[in-house]
C-alpha cells in the first residue's frame, strides 16, 4: 500500500472525532430551542458553518457543507483511486446542488471544488430546460425531461448508478437507495418515470423489477442486493420504515469497513459515510429542537 494510502487513512480515522455521535445528536434533539443548539454546535465540530441566530434551513445546510468540506480535505490526502471514491459518493452534494438550482433558483450552491464532476458547467443554466442540456452532455445524462420533478430524479438516479459502479463496496447501498427511490416515485407518488430513469434503474433493480405494475409486484422482482431494503415492508406508506432501515444497514456495514486492518478504500469509504450519518443525525436532531425538543421519540424515527 502506497504511503499516499497511509497518510489518507489516518487522516480519515483523524476525522472520525469530528462527530457529535448518536448519543450527542440526541442530547442536542432534547433542547428546547434551535437557538440552545446553534449555540453548542458553534462550540463543536460543526463550528465551520454554525453561527448563533441562524434559521433552521441554514444551520441544516451548513452541517451538510461541513461533512463536504472534511470530503474535500480526506480526498486530497489520497490517491486518485481513493479520491475518485470520494468524489463518487460526494456526487450528493452535486445532485442537490442540480435540484435546488431547478427547484429554488438563488440557493447558495454547495462549494465541491476538485470534487466536482459537471458542476462549473451545470451552475451556468439559468432555467430547467437548460438544465436538461447541460446534463444531457454531461457524465449524468440526459434526465429525460426539463420539467424539475423529472431533473432531480434523473440525477439521484444517475448518482446511485455511478456510486455502485466506482464504489464497489457501496453497490448495495446504491441498489437499495435505487428501490426505495424507484417504490417512492412510482407507487407512493404514484408518478411514471421518464425513459432514462428507468433505464438506470433497471442497471440497479433488474430489468423485470422496473416493469413491476405493483409494489408487492416491484419486492418480489428486485434484484437480490436491491431486494433486501423492502423485505417485510407491505406497502408504500411503509416506505418511512426502509429509509430507516436502509440508513441502519448503511451505518452498520461503515463501522465494518472501519474494522478492517492496514490502509486501504474500505477505511475511507467507512469514513466518509459516517460522517454523513453523523451530519444526518445532527440535522434532525436541529429540526427536533427547533419545535420544543420534545418528543424525542420524533427523532428516533428521523434519525
Amino acid at each position: 500500500m502506497s504511503a499516499a494510502w497511509s497518510a489518507g487513512c489516518v487522516r480519515a480515522r483523524s476525522m472520525l472525532s469530528r462527530r457529535v455521535g448518536a448519543g450527542g445528536a440526541r442530547e442536542l434533539a432534547s433542547r428546547a430551542s434551535l437557538e440552545e443548539v446553534l449555540q453548542q454546535l458553534a462550540a463543536g465540530p460543526y463550528q465551520r458553518g454554525i453561527r448563533p441566530g441562524q434559521s433552521l434551513e441554514d444551520a441544516q445546510r451548513a452541517v451538510a457543507a461541513t461533512v463536504l468540506w472534511h470530503l474535500r480535505v480526506l480526498a486530497g490526502w489520497l490517491p486518485r483511486e481513493g479520491a475518485e471514491s470520494v468524489r463518487a459518493l460526494a456526487g450528493w452534494f452535486e445532485v442537490a446542488n442540480v435540484v435546488e438550482q431547478v427547484q429554488q433558483p438563488g440557493t447558495p450552491p454547495y462549494l465541491l471544488g476538485s470534487l466536482a464532476v459537471s458542476w462549473p458547467r451545470l451552475a451556468r443554466a439559468a432555467s430547467p430546460e437548460q438544465m436538461r442540456e447541460e446534463l444531457a452532455a454531461s457524465p449524468w445524462g440526459d434526465p429525460g425531461g426539463s420539467d424539475p420533478r423529472t431533473i432531480a430524479v434523473g440525477v439521484q438516479f444517475a448518482w446511485a448508478v455511478r456510486v455502485a459502479e466506482r464504489v464497489p463496496r457501496a453497490q448495495d447501498w446504491a441498489a437499495g437507495g435505487a428501490a426505495l427511490l424507484f417504490a417512492r416515485e412510482r407507487f407512493l407518488a404514484e408518478q411514471p418515470l421518464a425513459e432514462p430513469a428507468v433505464r438506470r434503474a433497471a442497471v440497479l433493480l433488474g430489468a423485470d423489477a422496473v416493469g413491476s405494475a405493483s409494489f408487492a409486484d416491484l419486492r418480489a422482482r428486485l434484484r437480490g442486493d436491491a431486494r433486501w431494503v423492502l423485505s417485510d415492508v407491505d406497502g408504500p406508506g411503509e416506505l418511512w420504515r426502509a429509509e430507516v432501515r436502509w440508513w441502519d444497514r448503511v451505518a452498520r456495514d461503515a463501522l465494518k469497513l472501519l474494522r478492517t486492518t492496514g490502509f486501504g478504500p474500505d477505511v475511507v469509504v467507512g469514513c466518509a459515510v459516517l460522517l454523513g450519518v453523523d451530519a444526518r443525525k445532527v440535522r434532525a436532531a436541529l429540526e427536533i429542537s427547533a419545535r420544543g425538543g420534545r418528543p424525542l421519540e420524533a427523532f428516533d424515527v428521523l434519525a
